[in-house]
């Protein structure tokens, strides 16, 4: 019997398919424990800003309408300042929230500080690939190179804006001679990875995420 679900909206549908791989096992367990946990995408047009400035909205309606059901936000940290000034997942976080706030107050709902602890913020820093270039072992598998060393900066969340994390997988992809498709390549890369290791490469966004759903 499912007690409790956790929806969580990320940009596009590599993050989506990723993440159900790569969480595969777990989510299994979680829902044998009455926690069913889904992620959504379908987000057309500028994703990013959808998980801004629409989900914020949408997690009102459905937290008001679905007593079970908690809501997270999970975005790309880059670009910055996409729909409103950020370069922090602080500031990021700040945003949506006051986007949430708004879609609360609009529908009276301001004083009850429960619809607030339903939901949730986090991010991938500064992109789902980080959780790629994470997974060393399982990269290597899919480039044909069992050798293969990290090259980018560690912990993996120290990538930047001028050089985030999917442009260093491009990269590697055409050194090996391939073109890097992040709704095919991404799965199969997560598929082989263990969500546990990725989150200690990526402890600064992705492992408090993981932290919050292993705690349900």
């Amino acid at each position: 019997m499912i007690a409790k679900k956790v929806i969580v909206y990320v940009e596009g549908p590599s993050d989506c398919s990723a993440m159900e791989e790569l969480f595969a096992a777990f989510l299994e367990r979680k829902r044998n424990q009455g926690v069913d946990i889904q992620f959504y995408d379908g987000h057309r047009g500028d994703a990013k800003k959808a998980v801004l400035t629409k989900i914020p909205r949408k997690a009102v309606n459905i937290i008001l309408n679905d007593p079970n059901a908690d809501v997270v936000a999970m975005p790309d940290l880059y670009p910055k300042d996409k729909a409103f000034t950020h370069s922090t997942f602080e500031e990021l976080a700040e945003g949506i929230r006051k986007n949430f706030e708004q879609a609360l107050k609009a529908r009276g709902a301001e004083d009850d500080a429960r619809l607030r602890e339903r939901f949730k913020v986090f991010c991938f820093k500064h992109d789902m690939e980080a959780l790629v270039l994470a997974s060393v072992k399982a990269l290597g598998e899919r480039l044909g190179a069992d050798d293969l060393k990290a090259t980018w900066k560690v912990p993996v969340d120290d990538q930047d804006f001028d050089r985030p994390p999917k442009r260093v997988i491009e990269d590697l992809f055409r050194q090996h001679g391939k073109r890097y498709k992040d709704t095919v390549d991404a799965p199969i890369i997560m598929r082989g990875a263990d969500h546990e290791e990725v989150a200690d490469r990526c402890p600064q966004c992705f492992k408090p995420f993981v932290e919050f759903l292993e705690g349900l």
